[in-house]
């Protein structure tokens, strides 16, 4: 018999059932793809019930409000919604590094924030403004204390983004251990071997050198580090050389391709990870993956209405939509 927290589970997995009936499919995004300009995409967004309802809503406010949809429903099925912060921890440390940041140049638009996250975003504008860094979760003060501290004392605006980036892969690859669930343990391991790998490109474009490739990169289980710098420090030929030895060799030509290109193929990995997820109705793994569609859904419209903005052609864009869930 299933114990009570698998029934909260079926009964919420019920719920997304439905939920997953509206999310867009490849047909849909071709629909949207073939409008005739921005203002026509916008609008048949609207007419599909995205966004809040309110008339002028432009595309941030439209994507904003389906984000939030998302999380307004995981906060009706589950009892503690934490169990889902994983995929909120880049905005936690986003909003760090913009409050680090805006401390320094004397600025602070809201703007700069992303306003969805596991920590309120005026904790951490308190934490900084005070640097209070009690105020933090744990896993933050740190990072927070020593980025604030190398930007005021050196202005290495770099090196404050890469103190708190790595910071920020660190938290995912503990909060993805710690949850003992095959899906979020994979999309924390993916999102970290993702981040490192394009720090990798970067540093070898940029000549950096090994102190600071091994600064810069992220501890996680499927990546050699070493082995990794090394490769790095020989250049981009060398990076997908030693991607030959690892899970990710099928990325190589993606890597090859673009930095956007590479960050694509990640997130078709993960989507085609989540799919047998809806097979399991007494874990909390058809909920994170229907986190993962929307997130999925909400970056290929933003992709597709940015390519619409600028009068991309429709090859163009099409070459940079994610796969959908459906």
């Amino acid at each position: 018999m299933a114990d009570k927290s698998s029934q909260q589970y079926l009964y919420a997995v019920a719920r997304i059932r439905s939920k997953e009936l509206s999310l867009f499919s490849k047909q849909t995004l071709d629909t949207l793809l073939s409008a005739a300009s921005y203002d026509e995409c916008l609008r048949l967004l609207h007419d599909r019930g995205w966004g809040s309802g309110e008339s002028g809503q432009n595309a941030e406010d439209i994507l904003t409000a389906e984000r939030n949809k998302t999380w307004d429903l995981m906060a009706e099925l589950v009892e503690d919604v934490s169990v889902f912060d994983v995929f909120l921890y880049a905005n936690d440390y986003h909003n760090l590094k913009a409050a680090i940041k805006l401390a320094y140049t004397g600025d602070d638009p809201d703007r700069m924030y992303i306003h969805h996250g596991s920590v309120p975003v005026e904790t951490i504008r308190q934490a900084v403004s005070e640097r209070n860094y009690e105020l933090l979760p744990e896993a933050m003060r740190g990072a927070a204390e020593e980025a604030y501290t190398t930007l005021f004392q050196t202005g290495n605006g770099q090196l404050c983004d890469i103190i708190i980036d790595r910071a920020a892969l660190v938290a995912i690859a503990e909060a993805g251990k710690a949850s003992k669930n095959p899906i979020i343990e994979r999309y924390a391991e993916l999102t970290v071997v993702a981040a490192d790998l394009k720090t990798a490109v970067r540093c070898a474009k940029t000549g950096k050198n090994r102190e600071f490739i091994l600064r810069a990169l992220a501890p996680c289980a499927t990546l050699d580090l070493e082995q990794l710098a090394e490769a790095t420090l020989l250049g981009v030929d060398a990076i997908i050389g030693y991607l030959a030895s690892t899970p990710y060799a099928d990325a190589s030509g993606a890597l090859q391709e673009s930095p956007s290109a590479f960050e694509r193929w990640c997130d078709n990995v993960i989507m085609e990870m989540i799919r047998p997820e809806k097979y399991h109705p007494f874990t909390l793994g058809p909920l994170a993956a229907y986190i993962l569609a929307r997130e999925a859904e909400i970056k290929s419209v933003r992709i597709l209405l940015s390519g619409k903005l600028n009068h991309l052609s429709e090859n163009a864009i099409r070459e940079r939509l994610r796969e959908m869930y459906v």
